[in-house]
């Protein structure tokens, strides 16, 4: 039996302005800037949020997280170890995670370890079913996760501390501060996890060789030039280990290190009905892997990863709205089994939405790519939503949605093929949303049919 004793200490620094009691306090504006997208082009597919109150009740992974709050399954060689989703039966490689409107699936493997991601770090993390391509590029098949911050103005100075300590020494800590007023806001958010991890298994001794710790960093800054345009800067720092445990006693003992940093910085612009949002992201990912602790050899691999990106949005009017968006990506990787290679992708979206009158809702997008490395296929999405009455909702969505090779399945050493096609995914669902007073239903069918799907099988 676990014991674990948790200390929760929250201090929040008021005005020292006085007011009478008759007038009423002002609330700070808190807004999602991560992925305005998400919320406004997903009408027809189901989206669920997972808000701070349930972040911060939820165990040091992002893990804990989805297990106990959403339907996303995993595959997880326990506390610490390496943890893939399998959503509406992908594979982990199929399910995109975005981090404040940025795609950050490795370069190197295809997927995101979501043992190695703290949610404490995070405000808000939501779960789009199916497919989103179109809106986040390549392994938006199964599903999307979204990693996203929020800044408030006016807020004052907030400051909160979180400590755990439960059995086989697993601890963690999580300090989180916040301060602003009417032009800036920051906020900073430091956390460390870790385990020896030996527990006992039954009749036959513990869990060898299961240590792990990881440190992760989040600082996020917004200045408010004036009231069309804000400037945004987020930037993430991950740095962990873990050593993989033995089957057998007289294995060798190894271990694998992993530091992951990503920077993001974006200016909104809002004039009229016009909307702009630029971004410019720089991401590397870095790993070493020790076939014996005890000595200092090891493999690696390394991508640094530049996003350009530019969002125009623009309101039509009659309840339409309209948006463009370009992007540019560029990846340079190499390592102990893979050459030094790079790849450049140029991409164009198109998205279109419009209510009509209080019931109908319908959209329409699509996404190109441009690159020498594979021959890019158009993607689209078009979907349709009808409320009949407060009690029941229809909708359908279909899609086409796709996977790129990643460096390993283009390079790795005697394995790799550099001729490999994405993964091509066709996709229709159909939704039912039940409603009475505040308890909802939904009850979604789906179809998926992926060609040329990639798969690394053992040899011998």
């Amino acid at each position: 039996m676990k014991y674990t004793l948790t200390l929760l200490f929250s201090c929040l620094f008021a005005s020292f302005s006085s007011f009478a009691q008759q007038r009423p306090i002002p609330l700070g504006e808190v807004l999602l800037y991560g992925d305005k997208n998400l919320k406004k082009y997903s009408n027809t597919q189901q989206v669920v949020t997972l808000t701070d109150s349930v972040i911060k009740r939820s165990g040091a992974s992002l893990t804990d997280l989805l297990n106990t709050n959403t339907s996303i399954y995993f595959k997880e060689n326990g506390a610490g170890m390496v943890s893939s989703p399998s959503f509406r039966g992908t594979t982990a490689q199929q399910t995109a995670v975005v981090w404040n409107g940025i795609n950050i699936n490795s370069q190197l493997n295809g997927q995101t370890d979501f043992n190695t991601i703290n949610p404490f770090v995070f405000d808000a993390v939501s779960v789009r079913s199916g497919g989103g391509s179109v809106l986040y590029g390549s392994s938006a098949i199964g599903g999307t996760i979204h990693l996203d911050n929020s800044l408030a103005f006016n807020s004052g100075f907030n400051n909160e501390l979180r400590v755990n300590y439960g059995s086989f020494d697993a601890y963690g800590a999580n300090f989180q501060t916040k301060y602003s007023n009417e032009k800036i806001s920051t906020a900073v958010t430091l956390n460390r996890t870790g385990s020896d991890n030996d527990y006992d298994y039954p009749n036959s001794g513990s869990n060898l060789n299961g240590q792990f710790y990881n440190n992760s960093a989040n600082a996020n800054f917004a200045l408010k030039l004036d009231p069309e345009n804000t400037v945004r800067f987020y930037h993430y720092l991950f740095d962990g280990r873990r050593n993989f445990s033995l089957i057998i006693p007289t294995e060798v003992r190894t271990k694998y290190e992993n530091t992951d940093t990503r920077s993001l910085v974006e200016w909104e612009r809002k004039h009229k009905r016009f909307t702009s949002l630029a971004k410019v992201a720089f991401l590397t990912e870095e790993y070493r892997y020790f076939s014996n602790i005890y000595t200092e050899n090891y493999s690696k691999g390394s991508v640094n990863t530049f996003v350009g990106k530019l969002d125009l949005g623009y309101d039509l009017g009659s309840q339409a709205q309209i948006n463009a968006i370009l992007s540019y990506n560029s990846n340079k990787g190499e390592g102990s089994s893979i050459p030094e290679e790079r790849r450049n992708i140029a991409a164009a979206s198109v998205l279109f939405k419009q209510t009509l009158g209080t019931k109908f809702i319908y959209e329409l997008s699509g996404r190109k790519e441009v690159t020498s490395v594979y021959e890019s296929p158009f993607l689209y999405s078009a979907g349709a939503q009808y409320q009949f009455s407060d009690f029941y909702g229809l909708s359908f969505n279909t899609s086409k949605n796709f996977r790129i090779p990643t460096f390993n399945d283009l390079y790795w050493e005697n394995s790799g093929n550099a001729d490999l096609k994405p993964e091509t995914s066709y996709q229709a669902e159909v939704g039912n949303s039940f409603r009475i007073k505040d308890f909802t239903a939904r009850v979604t069918g789906y179809y998926m049919d992926i060609t040329d799907m990639i798969r690394w099988l053992p040899a011998g």
